[in-house]
């Protein structure tokens, strides 16, 4: 693992912050070119790009300090809205970002009088790539997105990762769960994880590749957003089977829970659009 890259002077380069940054760019020049061929303001594409990383970046610190609120809750109300803790790096929730970016998007969309849906269509590529490449960032700096030792799920598997020098090492992600008693209370750091940010870039190429190909072909807009949601919220559901998030509700996770809202919404508005959802009118 490598959490800080290099140093230039006095300023240093994480990996999880350049991964980041790679994500959005990436992101963007996709965005821009949706836009260009929808025959949308490619101008507007920017802000988007701009709206989605500050709404992305707050709405998933947000959720994050809802989920730990029995923590912050300890704090003095200053103390959580600080550069310390609100502009960390640490603990960002991704669908906290997603929907707080997608309502944000909403909202300067309706100013606009531009139709959400094909917006919509138009970000879900850059969508799946972008949330790829960023925890690429996640793997790098190990940061404790990674999964549950494979000991504990198929020993045989050979790219089980060291997570040692990671942000969080294994000591620590697994430290009060039923995975740590099995170690006798504590994990060794250098127990072998299963690597699953490259798990969830491998998937973010396949559904960028799925919806790429497809983006011509839909007849109705919000058709390929629709298609995103499934295919991401099936992604994210089966990811968290083998990590360590706590089990909230029915034995799932509150990422499993909202992926499967995703994946429920997906399927119900594909067969069955919003009745302002209009004619995809860009489909060459």
């Amino acid at each position: 693992m490598i959490p800080k890259l290099f140093q230039i002077g006095p300023v240093s380069v994480y990996s999880y912050g350049l991964m980041l940054g790679i994500s959005f760019i990436v992101a963007s020049y996709i965005l821009s070119k949706e836009f260009k061929r929808k025959k949308l303001n490619e101008n507007i594409a920017v802000n988007i790009t701009f709206i989605a990383l500050i709404g992305g970046l707050l709405g998933s610190k947000l959720l994050y300090i809802i989920e730990e609120w029995s923590s912050f809750s300890k704090m003095p109300f200053s103390k959580i809205f600080s550069s310390d803790v609100f502009f960390s790096p640490q603990g960002l929730t991704w669908y906290g970002g997603f929907i707080l970016a997608t309502l944000l998007i909403y909202i300067y969309m309706k100013s606009k009088k531009i139709p959400f849906l094909k917006v919509c269509d138009a970000t879900s590529p850059s969508l799946a790539i972008g949330y790829g490449i960023a925890r690429i960032g996640c793997h790098l700096s190990g940061d404790g997105d990674y999964g549950i030792p494979v000991s504990q799920f198929a020993s045989w598997v050979p790219w089980g990762t060291n997570y040692s020098k990671g942000v969080l090492p294994p000591s620590a992600a697994f430290r009060g769960t039923s995975i740590a008693e099995k170690f006798g209370g504590v994990v060794p750091d250098n127990t072998l994880c299963h690597p699953t940010p490259v798990y969830e870039f491998i998937l973010g190429l396949i559904i960028f590749y799925i919806l790429w190909r497809y983006r011509k072909i839909f007849m109705i807009d919000g058709h390929l957003f629709f298609l995103y949601l499934i295919l991401s919220g099936l992604s994210r559901l089966m990811i968290e089977f083998i990590r360590i998030n706590p089990r909230i509700l029915f034995g799932l996770s509150e990422a499993q829970l909202i992926s499967i809202v995703c994946i429920i919404i997906g399927f119900y508005f594909f067969y069955k659009p919003p009745r302002f959802a209009g004619p995809n009118e860009n489909k060459r």
